[in-house]
């Protein structure tokens, strides 16, 4: 776990805090928290399936969030912003063209 990582837990878990009683279902921030929970705990996206499918679960709610219009693209998005950053991302070598 890196610094930048529990900073973007913190973050996911003030805004359920501040935020998630009044614009989202408790069933939606146990989703949401379970994502954070689980891609701060892992070390390999790629290999962890449990992690993928929480965030999986998780983008789910985010998509519901912004097409029922009870949140804006905006907001959704920084909070799924916020949830993949505290995994470990993708580290994805970029090839070069030869």
């Amino acid at each position: 776990m890196t610094v930048d990582r529990a900073r973007a837990y913190a973050r996911v878990m003030r805004t359920l805090r501040d935020i998630g009683p009044v614009k989202l279902l408790s069933s939606e921030q146990a989703v949401a928290r379970h994502a954070a929970d689980a891609l701060l705990f892992c070390a390999d996206i790629a290999h962890d399936r449990a992690a993928r499918a929480a965030y999986s679960a998780f983008g789910a709610v985010h998509e519901q969030l912004v097409v029922s219009g009870r949140w804006t693209s905006e907001s959704a998005g920084a909070l799924a912003d916020d949830v993949w950053a505290c995994g470990p991302g993708l580290d994805v070598p970029l090839l070069r063209a030869a």
